[in-house]
C-alpha cells in the first residue's frame, strides 16, 4: 500500500486509491470508488460506490461524493460542499435513476456550495462558497449566489480577469 489511511478511516476492499494519497480521520471509501494519486481526502469524507476522483484532488472535511459524480484532476472541493445524484428524491422509488455530475480539471468548489446533479463544471471554473449550482458552469468562470450566476472570468490561478 503506497498511500496513507488514518486508523479511523475505512477503505473497503476493492477501492482503488492512487499512490501518495492521504485518507484522513473517519473517511469512508466504498469498494468500487476510484481515487487518483496524490489526493487529500479530508475528515469525514464519504466516497460512494462508483464515485470517481482524479489525481491531485483535495476534498475537504465533511463532503459526500455520491455515485454518478466524477471529479477530474486537480480539483478543490471545499468543506461541507454537497453533491446530489437524484433529481426527484423520494424515500422509495423503484424507477430511481442516477443523474451524473462532472467536475472538470482544475475547478474549485467553495465551502458549503451545493451542486444539483446533471451539471458540468468547466475547467478551472470557480464556485463561490455557499452557492447553489443548478446549471452548467462554463470553463474559467466564477459563479456565485442562489441560484449561482456568472460573476467574472478567472484564470488558472483563480484571479479575476473580467467582471461580468
Amino acid at each position: 500500500m503506497d498511500y496513507f489511511v488514518h486508523p479511523t478511516a475505512d477503505v473497503e476492499d476493492g477501492a482503488q486509491v492512487g499512490s501518495g494519497t492521504k485518507v484522513w480521520h473517519l473517511a469512508h471509501i466504498r469498494s468500487s470508488a476510484t481515487v487518483g494519486s496524490d489526493c487529500v481526502i479530508g475528515r469525514n469524507v464519504y466516497l460512494d460506490a462508483h464515485a470517481v476522483v482524479g489525481s491531485r484532488v483535495k476534498v475537504q472535511n465533511n463532503v459526500s461524493v455520491y455515485q454518478g459524480v466524477t471529479i477530474e484532476d486537480e480539483v478543490f472541493v471545499g468543506p461541507c460542499a454537497v453533491f446530489t445524484n437524484d433529481l426527484r428524491p423520494r424515500a422509495t422509488n423503484a424507477d430511481w435513476k442516477i443523474t451524473p455530475t462532472l467536475v472538470r480539471r482544475g475547478a474549485s468548489i467553495g465551502a458549503n456550495a451545493t451542486l444539483i446533479c446533471g451539471i458540468e463544471v468547466g475547467e478551472f471554473a470557480m464556485i463561490a462558497a455557499g452557492s447553489v449550482v443548478t446549471k452548467d458552469v462554463e470553463p474559467f468562470t466564477l459563479v456565485a449566489g442562489n441560484p449561482a450566476r456568472p460573476r467574472a472570468r478567472v484564470n488558472e490561478a483563480g484571479e479575476i480577469t473580467e467582471r461580468l
